[in-house]
């Protein structure tokens, strides 16, 4: 198999923990320049929830790789 047989949960790992780092970061450090229109800060109930997802994930492919 191309990149081995690991692929599906190293793409897994790496899109979760993706997820997770961006919306915690978000909550805790919002983007000092907003232009016209957009938000002072992120939606905190949405963050989380978005960032648990992305924990579930990672944690769930990392489970696998060390299983496997």
């Amino acid at each position: 198999m191309f990149l081995g047989d690991d692929l599906l949960p190293l793409l897994v790992l790496a899109l979760g923990a993706a997820l997770a780092f961006g919306n915690v970061l978000a909550i805790v450090r919002p983007p000092g320049n907003r232009g016209e229109g957009e938000l002072e800060r992120a939606p905190v109930g949405r963050s989380i929830g978005m960032a648990l997802i992305g924990a579930l994930a990672a944690m769930w492919a990392l489970a696998s790789l060390l299983r496997g």
